[in-house]
């Protein structure tokens, strides 16, 4: 019987004591504990960290929490059966009720990071001027395990505080849970790497006040505050490693701030390979060349990554070092959002300024793949030829990023090979034009022989001198296609390629705002429709999310902005 099958005829797991035997906790045991954490967990007020790699805390639990909903799909690939949502024991662990489990294994922890914006090292946001009050303020790991012989971390958001919470309460709205929470399940049902959704609870009885946007505001800035019940999603991941956490580790060595960190560095690094590359990196390696597979493996990664965001619309909103996952996948969905009307300059984040807009996200990449780069270097200082190799990767990221990127407008396109001037001309044509990203290319994957098939995805009507213009790029299209020996194969793959269905955030707040009234069908239906973002659906889907965004809803304050508050 192959494994698959065994996989299949597996009853799996039904119980709390059962899931809770697939405990490994191989960041806990091989990395080290800030030596002035508490052995009991209860270590929720905001203080320095100056070493160590993670702090033991147990997380906040909801009072009266609600069931909202889960991945059935993740559950299916993690061997979880659905009953096991409603095993007590289950729900106390995912509703941050983990002291009161009678199991030894079930304290938290949360960890410590750097932050960077575009290679800029920031200590000014941290309370201690140092950078070491950076990290999990309200995200905190209580699992981590082999499920289905496949190691995976899982990390409850909006926990309640930590010694990284720079005074802050450490909860999550509902509002924020549910976006991320639908949003991480898009991105896996697009095909992208990302952390998963696994749970959604609530509290029936505490909300938090969070400046938000009163209705039909287009303020830029939030403008009242709105009591909203609090939430824990649980997102899980191979593991939660970020850019961010290897930079402090290597400010430290540079500072030298204490005689471990060194060590630390290289603990960090070597547990990172272990979790994440291990099928690319043969660890009986000289360490120093294990170095330099990372780095290139990474950028693959990362550029990947990168491209398939822009290849659906994402913007990340921001990405700093501190939300880049070493890994190479998406994480932290907190002010990011989907380039509907397309515009290179599209950002979501009224906080974040142009260079984290939507086009500029490669050049953030690169900055990010700096600061990994900077990090990694401290560990072969003393390996010239490795180091002149390592220096070689970060040279070549614009270069290897730029390939990434052709490839994925050639494939968006149906071509064979990238045309610079017919993809150039697009974006030209896409910026001077009010379309819909998504629907025009959707429309496109179907092979138009006619330009006017085209015209559901623009805002308004094309004026005479830009649409011959559009007139003549979609001739020299329809050449390179018809020129192409496979018809239908090209359009079959488009249509893998570019989405129907996509993130529309004014379809998403009507889903969080009745959830807050405990109404929680709607996210149900959004839910499932992400969860087929490629597939044609039944006409009453068609005709309600795959559309142009009404007018009320361009400028509006909280759908086509948004502050971070969540």
């Amino acid at each position: 019987m192959s494994s698959h099958e065994k996989q299949l005829s597996s009853p799996g797991i039904t119980s709390f004591q059962e899931f809770i035997r697939h405990a490994d906790y191989s960041f806990k045991t091989n990395l080290r504990a800030d030596p002035a954490s508490r052995d009991d967990g209860n270590d929720h007020r905001a203080r320095e960290v100056c070493s160590g790699h993670f702090v033991p805390v147990n997380p906040t639990p909801l009072p009266e929490p609600v069931y909202i909903t889960h991945s059935y799909h993740l559950f299916e690939q993690l061997g979880l059966q659905d009953v096991l949502i409603k095993d007590r024991d289950f729900i106390k662990m995912f509703s941050g009720d983990c002291a009161s489990i009678n199991s030894p294994q079930c304290m938290g922890w949360a960890t410590g990071y750097a932050l960077s914006i575009y290679g800029t090292e920031y200590n000014q946001q941290c309370p201690f001027g140092t950078g070491n009050g950076y990290g999990d303020g309200r995200a905190i790991s209580v699992f981590e395990g082999l499920l289905n012989e496949k190691r995976w971390e899982m990390q409850l958001k909006g926990s309640g505080p930590t010694p990284y919470c720079r005074g802050a309460d450490g909860r999550a709205v509902l509002r924020s849970s549910v976006r991320e929470f639908l949003a991480q399940e898009l991105m896996h049902a697009l095909g992208i790497p990302t952390t998963r959704s696994l749970t959604l609870f609530a509290s029936q009885s505490q909300t938090v006040m969070r400046p938000w946007y009163s209705e039909q505001s287009q303020s830029q800035d939030p403008d009242v505050l709105v009591d909203n019940p609090i939430a824990i999603s649980t997102r899980v991941s191979s593991s939660f490693l970020r850019v961010g956490q290897l930079e402090l580790f290597a400010r430290r060595v540079r500072l030298d701030a204490h005689p471990q960190a060194f060590e630390e560095l290289k603990m960090i690094v070597m547990h990172l390979i272990a979790r994440e590359y291990k099928n690319e990196i043969d660890q009986s390696l000289h360490f120093s060349d294990q170095i330099v597979l990372l780095a290139r493996t990474f950028r693959e990664r990362l550029s990947s990554l990168v491209a398939n965001w822009l290849r659906v619309g994402y913007c990340q909103g921001n990405f700093n070092s501190d939300n880049c996952a070493a890994g190479g996948f998406t994480l932290d969905y907190g002010p990011f959002g989907f380039c509907e009307l397309f515009d290179p300059q599209f950002q979501p984040w009224t906080g974040g300024g142009g260079h984290f807009a939507f086009l500029n996200q490669p050049v953030a990449a690169e900055a990010n793949f700096h600061m990994f780069w900077k990090s990694l270097r401290l560990l072969i200082l003393d390996h010239d030829k490795n180091l002149e190799e390592l220096d070689q990767i970060r040279k070549d990221f614009e270069s290897h990023m730029q390939a990434k990127l052709q490839d994925m407008w050639a494939k968006k396109l149906g071509l064979a090979q990238y045309d610079r001037q017919l993809c150039d001309g697009l974006l030209q044509l896409l910026e001077l034009s009010k379309v819909d990203f998504t629907i025009f290319f959707r429309e496109l994957s179907h092979l138009p022989t006619d330009f006017s098939a085209l015209n559901k995805s623009f805002y308004t009507p094309l004026p005479q001198q830009l649409e011959v213009q559009w007139q003549s790029w979609f001739d020299q299209w329809s050449r390179l296609i018809a020129s192409a020996n496979n018809q239908q194969a090209i359009s079959q793959n488009m249509l893998k390629i570019n989405p129907k269905y996509t993130w529309r955030e004014w379809l998403i707040v009507p889903a969080y705002e009745q959830a807050s009234r405990g109404d929680y069908s709607l996210i149900h239906q959004i839910q499932a429709i992400l969860n087929q973002p490629y597939e044609e659906q039944t006409q009453a889907i068609e005709d309600q999310y795959y559309r142009l965004r009404p007018d009320s809803f361009f400028y509006a304050g909280g759908v086509s902005h948004y502050s971070c508050s969540s």
